[in-house]
């Protein structure tokens, strides 16, 4: 008897629990979509175990505690920090200038000076030769650190530094960390390095939340960020390397990398809770590149990120270009894209032939007929897989950094973006988006109609996984 009362007790709460879940999402998911799913999910499947996966999968449950982060006292900078350079711009790029400066509310800053560096080949020597160099302050920000060969000499570099009196820290992914084996987290600390994983498992789920981020600071004055982990995978030359990953990385010096260590130093906040920073400098003017660090994740009101993209694709007179390996646009970024070829814009679109997610290969097959039919052009360059990413408009507007084209890194992932207002520099990053065009094949409308029935299905199938592949 106490048995049967105990099961209908049982039933009762999973049946509240799941009615109360369903609830929730029916009230605060914005896409009706997510919604919609959602409520099915907790109401059609077991009543325990629909409610647990969207409380698992389906909220996000550090937004609150960021913000509070953010509202106990966050650093800022000087006064002269916040001196913005976007009335020097004129025309469509001042006006994209104006829309993103009150989108992020982050000033553009003039007296920068944007390298860009070539796989790992050409990145990581810089990045160990300023850490070598550090006097103050080493910040590491990033996704995967591998403990094979490279991230054995950013391991010495970093121990290196901390052993000199250098403040260093690094920050690693808690899910991002799991893809090496063992962890550098051990190694780091045996090193005098200040390390700590961000979202790790200890502290609940957060499978869809990820900091996404590359970042490395050194003394307030240079910053690196881009696609690039740390890890052997990332030397791309090397025919022999195993599962070798082609990418770009960028090098800031000045006044900007004063915007990417703010990042760093809110993020360190959230993981560890310590109040520390770096020294209240500001860094000399290096050359003369407008630049804007954009920083977006799920602990914002809205997608700031995706509103900046679509602001820069309606902005384009003559051309905009993008490579990504992951291109899943939602309906508001096909439609920018659409719109700018209505208008006569050469929309070009660069992604990898063999992707390392096979899946999302075949998600993206099943939106291309979307594009392609209004002459937007689709290309698929060669391996080695390709993991680059960067924005192109007209001659005078780039947007770098680690985010992808596809819901994860659009609403899901802690992300870190870099504009630049700079022609000389978008004819460098444009030089190599051509080479990549003169190694691509172009796909067609044909040839994607031409897929068996048996690939459309599963690329259809795909397709349904969108929001979180």
């Amino acid at each position: 008897m106490i048995t049967d009362h105990l099961w209908l007790a049982f039933v009762i709460l999973s049946g509240v629990f799941s009615l109360g879940s369903a609830g929730h999402a029916l009230l605060y998911k914005r896409d009706p979509r997510s919604a919609l799913g959602w409520v099915a999910v907790c109401l059609l499947v077991h009543p325990l175990v629909g409610a647990l996966l969207y409380w698992t999968f389906g909220v996000n449950r550090i937004q609150t505690t960021a913000r509070r982060w953010q509202r106990s006292g966050h650093w800022t900078r000087p006064p002269r920090a916040l001196a913005s350079e976007t009335r020097a711009l004129h025309g469509d790029v001042g006006a994209l200038a104006a829309v993103s400066e009150r989108v992020t509310r982050a000033p553009l800053l003039g007296g920068n000076r944007v390298a860009i560096l070539e796989n790992g080949e050409e990145a990581y020597p810089a990045m160990l030769e300023s850490i070598g160099a550090a006097r103050r302050s080493v910040y590491l920000s990033t996704y995967i650190f591998d403990t094979d060969r490279t991230g054995t000499a950013f391991i010495e570099a970093l121990g290196a530094a901390a052993a000199r009196g250098v403040d260093v820290r690094v920050l690693v992914d808690g899910m991002g960390a799991l893809y090496s084996f063992p962890p550098a987290f051990g190694r780091l600390r045996a090193a005098g390095v200040r390390a700590s994983a961000f979202l790790p498992l200890t502290k609940g789920v957060h499978v869809n939340l990820r900091n996404h981020r590359k970042l490395l600071i050194v003394d307030t004055a240079t910053a690196y960020t881009g696609g690039m982990n740390i890890g052997d995978r990332h030397l791309a030359t090397n025919a022999a390397n195993p599962g070798r990953v082609a990418d770009l990385h960028f090098r800031i010096d000045g006044p900007c990398a004063t915007q990417v260590e703010d990042i760093f130093v809110e993020d360190w906040r959230f993981a560890t809770g310590d109040t520390s920073h770096g020294a209240e400098t500001w860094p000399d003017a290096a050359a003369d590149s407008l630049c804007r660090g954009i920083s977006d994740g799920p602990n914002h009101d809205f997608e700031k990120l995706l509103w900046v993209i679509v602001g820069a694709i309606s902005s384009a007179r003559k051309s905009v270009r993008i490579m990504t390996p992951y291109f899943l646009p939602d309906w508001t970024l096909i439609s920018a894209l659409t719109a700018a070829a209505f208008r006569g814009v050469a929309v070009d679109i660069v992604l990898p032939r063999k992707n390392n997610l096979p899946y999302v290969a075949w998600a993206t097959q099943a939106i291309l007929w979307q594009l392609l039919r209004h002459g937007i052009r689709v290309h698929y360059q060669p391996p080695p897989f390709a993991h680059t990413k960067y924005l192109l408009v007209d001659s005078g507007y780039a947007l770098v950094g680690s985010s992808n084209l596809d819901p994860r890194s659009l609403r899901l992932n802690f992300e870190f973006n870099l504009e630049i207002y700079d022609e000389a520099f978008v004819e460098r990053l444009g030089r190599h988006f051509e080479e990549a065009l003169r190694r691509s094949t172009a796909t067609t409308l044909s040839r994607v109609d031409a897929r068996p029935l048996a690939v459309k299905l599963r690329d259809a199938t795909a397709k349904l996984f969108i929001p979180y592949l």
